[in-house]
């Protein structure tokens, strides 16, 4: 039974697969020669019923089994065999093509640029499904974005599909969300507009009237799309996948980036790992685009607690922190608070995160030598007596510049003499270059392993300078006073 079904089914996708291949012969041929009705479609009980001419009633028929051909073809981007699913697709945006060449509207006006955005439209809406995972059809789709049209529309496209499917929904499938976000985050744009010139529906001339060969509109449909996408609330997972590129992929081909100061505000509000990808963005608009963010510093000085030495994004929060805390005109009650803060956190952090922080720390303490008091009181107050206070969230009120970097000199006892080595530092005069902590951002615990297993020690190493006598040991050991063997 299972195997005559399963039969049945390979025999079903072959059917289908004919019958696409036989309706994209015939439609492409009735397309290219013209046969195909142009223009407002009417009903066809209208025209059958009707005293106009065969070859108009053969048109209109035709024209109408064509649409239906189309609408089927959509509903054959779900269907369960990938197979059938790219051969759709790929007949579709062969009809597209065509369609695009040999308009089946007639134009407004002499060089109207004229593209079947219903047809395009039933190709993007079957991408965006909310119930169906079109990654794999999404990564095929992928080739036709390179074309300058195909994206243009395609942003068009997506950002009616995304109002169109939220639109008067209480709740959006988690599916829609990633196959929205993979299909935006597919979209390029070129950086110069010399190369708009590739595009997939061929044209004797390309007209400068026409919106799609202008950059500028590019931009303007881009930040359109992203802006439909980021006014949601989206899940989780998609809102950070979307932090992560978004410094890379989104800011800088937007019209007007001062626009993601809301999404990026709010997801730095949320806190944890979403706060600490939101910092990449938040540094652009701050430094590049001039955005005054209330509270910034206290925020990022927020963030610094036990786990962020173990989140997959630390070496990214580092660099940031870093570029943030690099300015000369921070105050010193500032950076106090976040060399206090680092050294209090090392305390229990791990081997791989200590090697990074420390040298870290003193840089913070060669940019500012006003913060250098710290160091010069390494002994400190006793442990209940230190002025700092690890729980105030301002780091104005922390009482940082009253304490001392204690902690360093504690962790110079480390059991790690890589680590120990690096708290040493604070116990001679500081060089003036910093210590670049670009190589030491991505150590893993497993290199640092595998370092020490390859390290030559000496060759003989004395266990003990009066050799053993016996089990026991010799006999005024206490060991052999109080034991013996029986």
């Amino acid at each position: 039974m299972g195997v005559s079904s399963g039969t049945d089914e390979s025999e079903d996708q072959e059917e289908i697969q004919e019958a696409v291949h036989a309706c994209s012969r015939l439609f492409g041929a009735l397309l290219a020669r013209g046969e195909l009705f142009v223009g407002q479609l009417p009903s066809e009980e209208m025209v059958l019923t009707g005293s106009r001419g065969a070859t108009r009633k053969y048109k209109i028929w035709m024209r109408h089994r064509y649409q239906s051909c189309c609408n089927r073809l959509g509903e054959l981007l779900a269907h369960p065999s990938f197979q059938v699913k790219e051969l759709a697709l790929s007949t579709l945006m062969k009809f597209v093509q065509l369609e695009g060449e040999h308009p089946l509207e007639k134009p407004k006006w002499e060089g109207n640029y004229l593209f079947p955005h219903q047809l395009f439209m039933l190709v993007v809406g079957g991408l965006l499904s909310p119930e169906e995972d079109c990654s794999l059809l999404l990564s095929q789709f992928r080739e036709y974005l390179e074309h300058d049209d195909i994206r243009y529309h395609t942003m068009q496209a997506a950002s009616n599909t995304m109002a169109r499917t939220t639109d008067g929904r209480p709740e959006v499938p988690l599916t829609f969300w990633n196959n929205a976000f993979m299909l935006l985050s597919s979209v390029s744009l070129p950086r110069q507009e010399s190369t708009l010139s590739s595009f997939y529906v061929k044209h004797t001339e390309l007209s400068d009237k026409w919106k799609v060969v202008h950059l500028k509109e590019h931009r303007k449909a881009f930040q359109q799309m992203w802006l439909h996408f980021l006014k949601h609330q989206l899940p989780l997972r998609v809102c950070k996948k979307v932090l992560v590129i978004m410094h890379d992929s989104i800011l800088p081909h937007l019209a007007q980036p001062s626009l993601m100061i809301d999404f990026l505000t709010r997801a730095y509000d949320i806190g944890g790992a979403v706060s600490l990808l939101a910092l990449n963005g938040l540094f652009i608009l701050i430094h590049k685009h001039n955005l005054e963010y209330p509270d910034f510093y206290r925020k990022l000085y927020g963030l610094l607690d036990p786990s962020v030495f173990h989140v997959k994004y630390r070496a990214r929060f580092f660099h940031l922190a870093d570029l943030f805390l690099s300015s000369s005109h921070l105050p010193a009650y500032l950076v106090a608070a976040f060399t206090k803060r680092l050294a209090r956190l090392a305390l229990t952090a791990p081997p791989e995160a200590l090697l990074m922080v420390l040298p870290f720390i003193c840089n913070l303490l060669r940019r500012h030598p006003a913060c250098r008091v710290l160091m010069h009181r390494p002994r400190g107050p006793e442990l209940d007596a230190d002025p700092y206070d690890p729980t105030e969230e301002d780091p104005a009120q922390s009482r940082a510049l009253e304490s001392s970097l204690w902690e360093l000199q504690a962790l110079q006892q480390h059991y790690h003499p890589e680590v120990s080595k690096a708290a040493s530092a604070i116990n001679q005069a500081l060089s003036v270059p910093e210590v670049s902590i670009a190589p030491l951002l991505e150590v893993t615990a497993f290199e640092i392993f595998e370092r020490d297993l390859k390290k030559k020690g000496p060759g003989s190493v004395p266990l003990e300078f009066i050799p053993a006598r016996g089990l026991l040991g010799r006999r005024e050991d206490l060991c052999a006073q109080h034991f013996t063997l029986s």
